[in-house]
């Protein structure tokens, strides 16, 4: 099968897609080379280490860091302000940026569209981030094979997050429009703080132990990276990482990418997309009841076809092999006779008269008077007995016709009545040979403990487990004594042949 062939501009865009979607948000660190400031306020510049280098891209509508007396990552306070890191940026400068991977399409290369940037030795937070990663990356937390799907359209869910957070509002907001109804229940947690991180694990514990849920969706609002650290602690990837249940993690905005995210079965970019990953559109839901409707109705009308169609097979079989249509069969037969007849009379008095013409004009050629009135008198004579045995014959054929007719009615139902006496007669021996009759008389049916019926004492000793039948019901025995029956003497089995006392 020939593959299709695809445009640089095609191959380029599906790069570009499967480079942005696996790599959202990204830190890099490396040393600043090839540093350019055009005109047009954008920043480019190289990061590169001993093996490798990257291009980056600092647009200018993302240059949002100026002079200020914190960092804007870790919330970290200064006590004097710090220069902006753009006018810090230098070549030769350790640094960390932060931002999505790109393909910039014209050169066919990729880059990193840069977000943050601070030099390097900076962001504490940003580094343990990167320790506890590579840690729990050694240990499998983000292997892929390990992760499990999410329930489709789940009816019961576990909520991890605060109960006063925009979080919570968002997710059942969307929550209520979608899907074909699920029950929500809330775990409260701390998602900020110190306390937060303790809080998540108990959550996430308590709605394992409890095991009502099919799903555990673990959501929280935007914020800095302090904001978002109770999810990057490593017992909160620890609790995801052990939780009997799927977990959904919806953490922040699409740039925030936490450990807790990273290691749950499946990501989601805000809480509202977490909803979405969840449940589908309860439009969509309804399209396919619709489908699934429309095909019901179709197979049934199908369904009824066949069915009307055999039905007519089978009467059609019926109205031709019944006594009615046998009959109506013979009748035609015998108004075909009845009319040959007819015709047959009327050819022999046509040729009768024709006969009676010739020897009229034969007898007026050359026959006496005398002889002529003889011939004439005996033809009217002929034709007077014929057309008085007519009627005659007519009546005596309606008279057979009538007859077969009744013989043919009196055998349709004698045969109707032979099948009936032969139906109760099986239905009779039907009943006879049902071995659960004689119960109602007082007899019952003993099987032993493999499930056969007994039919001797010596099959069923002392200690054996036995089941009697009756005609209501069943009885579980244990036999606890065997007493075979006395066997009659020969002289008295004799005796009893011959019809004699003894």
């Amino acid at each position: 099968m020939q593959e299709a062939i695809l445009s640089v501009r095609e191959l380029t865009e599906q790069l570009r897609k499967t480079l942005e979607g696996r790599f959202p948000f990204v830190w890099v660190r490396g040393e600043v080379t090839n540093l350019t400031r055009p005109g047009s306020g954008h920043v480019y510049f190289t990061l590169k280490d001993a093996d490798a280098q990257l291009q980056c891209v600092w647009f200018r509508h993302m240059q949002r860091q100026t002079a200020q007396g914190f960092d804007p990552l870790t919330g970290e306070v200064f006590d004097a302000p710090r220069p902006s890191p753009l006018e810090l940026l230098r070549n030769g400068l350790d640094v960390l940026c932060a931002g999505r991977i790109t393909l910039y399409a014209p050169r066919g290369q990729y880059q990193l569209a840069v977000e943050l940037l601070q030099p390097a030795g900076e962001g504490l937070l940003a580094q343990a981030f990167e320790a506890s990663k590579r840690k729990l990356a050694a240990l499998g937390y983000f292997c892929h094979e390990r992760k499990r799907p999410l329930p489709h359209d789940p009816q019961r869910v576990a909520l991890v997050t605060s109960p006063t957070g925009a979080a919570l509002h968002d997710f059942m907001e969307l929550a209520a429009s979608r899907g074909s109804g699920a029950r929500i229940r809330l775990f409260p947690a701390l998602v900020q703080g110190a306390e937060a991180a303790p809080a998540i694990v108990r959550a996430v514990q308590e709605a394992n132990a409890q095991g009502w849920a099919q799903v555990i969706v673990l959501v929280r609002g935007g914020g800095s990276l302090e904001d978002l650290w109770a999810f990057n602690e490593e017992a909160v990837a620890e609790a995801v990482f052990h939780s009997r249940l799927p977990v959904l993690a919806g953490i922040g905005h699409e740039v925030d990418v936490t450990l807790a995210d990273m290691t749950a079965d499946q990501r989601a970019a805000t809480p509202s997309h977490a909803a979405q990953l969840l449940w589908p559109a309860r439009a969509e839901l309804v399209q396919k009841v619709d489908e699934a409707e429309a095909a019901l109705v179709r197979a049934l009308r199908r369904r009824l076809e066949a069915a009307w169609q055999s039905l007519a097979q089978y009467e059609s079989a019926l109205r031709w092999f019944s006594p009615m249509r046998h009959q109506a069969r013979l009748a035609e037969q015998l108004d075909g006779l009845h009319l040959r007849l007819h015709r047959a009379a009327r050819q022999w008095l046509d040729t009768a008269n024709a006969r009676h013409d010739r020897l009229a004009q034969a007898l007026q050629n050359g026959m006496s008077p005398a002889r002529l009135d003889m011939l004439s008198s005996r033809v009217e004579a002929l034709s007077a007995n014929l057309a008085a045995a007519m009627p005659r014959l007519l009546a005596a054929q309606e008279q057979r016709h009538d007859a077969a007719r009744q013989r043919l009615h009196a055998a349709g139902q004698q045969m109707l009545a032979q099948a009936g006496r032969e139906l109760d007669k099986l239905e009779f021996s039907l009943a006879a040979a049902n071995p659960l009759a004689p119960l109602k008389r007082g007899y019952a049916l003993v099987r032993g403990a493999d499930g056969g019926l007994l039919r001797s004492v010596s099959a069923a000793p002392a200690g054996s487990a036995i089941t009697v039948r009756l005609a209501d019901g069943s009885l579980a025995a244990v036999v606890s004594k065997v007493q075979p029956d006395v066997a009659p003497t020969t002289a008295g089995a004799d005796a009893v042949k011959r019809g004699r006392n003894i």
